[in-house]
């Protein structure tokens, strides 16, 4: 297939519309002004104003009682693992969590053990979680038990908070605390049009990423009992997290979570709008229907593999992510409008025009 240009009405070429993922997503004027002007510190000595304000902002939004202020997601999620369980000890999660098909790598250091349990769009099966929770003497214990809202490898499904509920009562029976990988979580509530700490209170930690929707550079926080921050600072200061006058990205992160969530439901229009359009394409292509900003698509029965759809999609302007050997990934984040969504369809569909 030639490579396609497209233009726009001053005859200038148009960048591809990226839908690989809303880390793409670049920061906003007020988040450059506010770090311009952001107050700064020492965050490893004694304190950065800029990072203890976000850090309390984002704990009360979470309804937890302290925040701390980490580079990444992946951190949070670390750091709430080594702060609540010991080596030898198992974390059980969903089998599609991201935590345990992308981050479970960090088990060769901590000696935890990830112990999937199956479920339906993102959900464990209680019954099977029930099983894992048990200790009769032959199993390792069970220390934290991680859920993820929204769910990123069940196309950014949100779960169900009588679930939610759930969980967390069988784990607090028995002693075991829950964790929660948000780091879609501000997506979640738009979805359920609740609170984020109406979410997170069923749960005992919480991360949150500010550089995806919310469109902050980077950074995570992860938020819980002060106990349990205060422990997770002192891993943060060995995992080498300690950063210095990180104020300056913190004043962006606190753009992110004062400002940033209300707009996610332009992201969600734009993704349902994407997957109906698809479904209605060609036979050979279907599209998942999206509860927040991410459309799966499957190509299973065109006869081509995800990669070669991704390499044919490009030379046409849009950038999808292969999402395993027979799905795409499509992300709606701040700088796809409908126009963009539009441009998304007439590329699928110029690739589609040439199946058998």
């Amino acid at each position: 297939m030639a490579h396609q240009h497209e233009t726009n009405p001053a005859g200038a070429e148009l960048p591809p519309v990226d839908l690989r993922s809303d880390t793409v997503t670049r920061p906003t004027e007020a988040m450059y002004s506010r770090m311009a002007s952001a107050p700064i510190g020492d965050d490893g000595l004694d304190g950065d104003p800029t990072v203890q304000e976000l850090e309390a902002v984002a704990a009360a939004a979470l309804g937890k009682d302290a925040g701390l202020f980490v580079p990444s997601c992946t951190m949070a999620n670390l750091l709430a693992t080594l702060a609540q369980s010991q080596r030898s000890e198992q974390i059980v999660l969903e089998s599609n969590a991201h935590m345990y098909t992308s981050e479970r790598g960090a088990a060769t250091f901590t000696g935890q053990f990830y112990l999937a349990v199956a479920g339906i769009a993102g959900a464990m099966d209680l019954n099977l979680l029930e099983n894992a929770l048990q200790s009769d003497g032959h199993k390792l214990k069970t220390a934290l038990v991680a859920m993820e809202t929204s769910h990123n490898n069940a196309s950014g499904a949100v779960l169900p908070l009588d679930h939610m509920q759930a969980v967390h009562a069988m784990a607090s029976v028995r002693g075991v605390p829950v964790h929660l990988d948000g780091a879609r979580l501000f997506n979640a509530a738009i979805a359920l049009e609740v609170a984020p700490a109406q979410i997170a209170r069923h749960c005992d930690t919480v991360s949150l990423c500010l550089s995806k929707g919310l469109s902050a550079p980077a950074g995570a926080v992860l938020a819980g009992p002060r106990a349990v921050i205060d422990s997770s600072r002192r891993l943060r200061r060995m995992l080498g997290g300690t950063q210095r006058q990180i104020g300056i990205l913190a004043a962006a992160g606190l753009e992110a979570v004062q400002v940033m969530g209300a707009r996610l439901v332009e992201d969600h229009r734009r993704a349902r709008a994407l997957s109906e359009a698809l479904n209605r394409m060609h036979p050979k292509v279907s599209a998942t229907i999206p509860q927040t900003n991410i459309v799966q698509v499957d190509v299973s029965l065109s006869g081509r593999d995800s990669a070669a759809w991704s390499e044919a999609l490009e030379r046409v302007g849009l950038r999808a992510r292969p999402w395993g050997r027979h799905r795409l990934r499509c992300v709606t984040h701040r700088h796809i409008d409908d126009a963009d969504i539009d441009r998304a369809v007439m590329a699928f569909r110029a690739v589609a025009s040439g199946l058998a």
